[in-house]
């Protein structure tokens, strides 16, 4: 396989130096075949592929693609978005087979995992966050779920926090009138009601196949023929609710998506995001209105709208009142942190729809 680092054009510091138009650039072979080289397609190969996306995350990403590469797949792409705290030099120190796409800024999780799709060419992709790793089997099982259900666009596997408990990954599509009910004292109780339970599987025990609306993006075995068919991810969504779309629109088009609990990945959990807290915090509350604007019109959209706005200032209240009740120095700096993005989001979605 040919081991290249591409890089974006400013990608100066932890990157090579790039020769032609291309911008990529030969690197020095490994003296032997090691745990670091992606092996030859043969026999035991999966027919899948692997696609990372970094950002400052270096320890985690060595981690990811150790449990990876244990998995044999057919090819691995990592694409980094613009990090500084070593991660490209330690992936050409350690990982010189794997291929690395290093751009020069963070565009995005999705319009960084397009381009992890373009550098692939399997048919099928298993896209990683940096911070998650591999268990034994789950490519070979999440390879083999998507040869056996042609319509199925996405498979989640079960996702498990550091300890080995379970972490959360199904979840219903948004809507006013769900985000509204799970806020209520009864919101357990509509959840078991006939007719809701496709849309709002919160209460879902994670211990079987099913077919769900969307799985989280920390790891999604995604079908490329159902990938191409609706345009990949709409980069318009720059963090957070990009596979929500996904999922949403492959629906659309007539892909499911399936929750497969026989593959497990580990999930660590905002090891990027964490770095911009406030700043994430704020896309995470937005880009749930800005999915409703790409997809619904009218007075669904302007509940939805509302709902947000409801939110934000139950949170604000109640993190005011906690603030003034606090004697914890740290507690008081988070809490007055966390006020400032509701009033952000007050003032953001002041004006509609």
């Amino acid at each position: 396989m040919r081991t290249s680092v591409e890089a974006g054009p400013g990608t100066q510091a932890q990157s090579t130096r790039a020769s032609g138009d291309t911008g990529e650039c030969n690197l020095r072979q490994s003296r032997a075949m090691g745990p670091t080289q992606v092996a030859e397609r043969g026999p035991g190969m999966t027919r899948m592929a692997v696609a990372i996306i970094n950002w400052n995350t270096r320890d985690l990403l060595r981690a990811c693609l150790t449990s990876c590469l244990a998995e044999r797949p057919e090819e691995i792409v990592v694409v980094d978005n613009g990090s500084y705290d070593g991660s490209i030099d330690m992936m050409r120190r350690e990982f010189p087979n794997v291929r690395l796409k290093v751009l020069p800024a963070n565009p995005g999780y999705g319009a960084a995992s397009n381009i992890a799709f373009r550098l692939c060419t399997a048919p099928n992709v298993l896209l990683l966050n940096s911070d998650t790793e591999v268990r034994p089997g789950a490519l070979g099982a999440l390879a083999r779920a998507l040869d056996e259900r042609p319509r199925t666009g996405v498979i989640g596997p079960k996702l498990e926090n550091p300890d080995g408990s379970l972490q959360r990954s199904v979840f219903p599509f948004p809507s006013p009138y769900i985000s509204f009910l799970k806020r209520q004292p009864l919101s357990s109780l509509v959840t078991r009601l006939p007719g809701l339970r496709e849309h709002y599987p919160l209460n879902f025990a994670h211990d079987r196949e099913r077919r769900v609306p969307w799985v989280l993006g920390a790891a999604q075995a995604i079908r490329r023929e159902a990938f191409d068919a609706v345009g990949g991810f709409d980069e318009s969504f720059v963090m957070y609710f990009e596979e929500v779309d996904l999922c949403y629109r492959m629906r659309r088009a007539g892909w499911d998506t399936r929750f497969l609990p026989v593959a497990t990945v580990m999930h660590v959990g905002g090891a990027a995001t964490r770095q911009r807290r406030q700043e994430m915090l704020v896309r995470l509350t937005l880009s749930s209105l800005e999915f409703h604007r790409h997809h619904d019109r009218g007075a669904r959209l302007a509940l939805a709208r509302q709902v947000v706005r409801m939110s934000a200032r139950a949170w604000l209240w109640r993190d005011t009142l906690r603030y003034w009740l606090s004697r914890s120095l740290p507690r008081r700096e988070r809490l007055a942190q966390d006020r400032e993005v509701w009033r952000e989001v007050l003032t953001r979605t002041s004006t509609g729809p």
